[in-house]
């Protein structure tokens, strides 16, 4: 389903029907998640959060994957919904209008934990397969960058 990337003229693979985001534009996005990750912690680190909490659910996220189990297309949806920083960052607003510390700390341990999984290169999952991602192919057969 997903094609070779070629090289362009930058000297960057391009995106054009691979399906993954390559070269510059795929470093730039896991940046942006280790960027995610360091503010939410500063942000959960100032809000007084309670880091045992943070321990515990920091992997909780990833629950969505049993999606997997009813096949790729509903596991991707199931995954990607888990893993958009748009639920987070609709419960932190509605935490902050609430004046709710302890639900803002729960959005914040989402953040990192998306911002976290993006720095290391797990992106949105395709229906295709769970380690086709948006930041290529992760797991063994990583595409290389």
């Amino acid at each position: 389903m997903f094609q070779t990337a070629t090289t362009n003229w930058s000297g960057f693979r391009a995106q054009a029907e691979t399906g993954f985001v390559t070269g510059a534009p795929r470093t730039i996005l896991r940046a942006e998640g280790l960027a995610a990750l360091a503010v939410s912690l500063a942000l959960f680190a100032h809000v007084g959060g309670s880091w045992g909490m943070f321990a515990a659910l920091f992997l909780a996220p990833d629950l969505a994957m049993l999606g997997y189990l009813a096949g790729p297309t509903l596991g991707a949806a199931a995954y990607n919904a888990a893993h958009s920083y748009v639920g987070p960052a609709l419960l932190a607003g509605a935490a902050m209008l609430a004046g709710a510390d302890l639900v803002l700390a729960l959005a914040l341990v989402w953040t990192a934990h998306i911002g976290f999984d993006r720095a290391l290169g797990y992106g949105l999952k395709h229906p295709t397969a769970f380690g086709d991602t948006h930041l290529g192919r992760a797991g063994r057969a990583r595409r290389p960058a």
